[in-house]
């Protein structure tokens, strides 16, 4: 199982990672986000299940269902460093440099919940706010 895991990422994760990159130039940011985030990400996880199925090496569905939500979240964090500029071929800057900016990229990737959560918060408190200065 883990043999035909290995061969699969290797032979078939730079495709994922192309589409992924291609897809950013969508036109519809939205349909570019869906693609990177969701459609790529299925597409991996069901042509790996066939390569696993096509060799007996089925997995147990608990195990199917965690790498799944696994590849949702590393589709999200992919989505959210090349919308940064960082790990994408072509555009001009190193490999080295996008590790160099590896921690700030996870922490924004994690905080990133929170803000979203926390800008409708700030925005109806500024209103509050410049409400009650009349």
């Amino acid at each position: 199982m883990v043999l035909v895991e290995i061969g699969y990422v290797t032979l078939t994760a730079g495709i994922w990672a192309g589409m992924q990159q291609m897809a950013l130039g969508i036109r519809s940011r939205l349909l570019g986000n869906i693609t990177v985030a969701g459609v790529v990400p299925a597409l991996s996880q069901a042509f790996d299940w066939l390569a696993h199925r096509a060799s007996g090496a089925t997995a147990p569905a608990r195990a199917t269902v965690a790498v799944c939500i696994f590849a949702a979240i590393s589709a999200l964090f992919h989505l959210h460093v090349m919308r940064r500029g960082a790990f994408l071929t072509g555009q001009g800057r190193s490999l080295v440099d996008d590790f160099r900016r590896m921690p700030r990229l996870i922490a924004g990737f994690v905080l990133r919940p929170a803000a979203i959560v926390s800008a409708p918060l700030l925005k109806l408190a500024r209103t509050v706010e410049s409400e009650g200065a009349y």
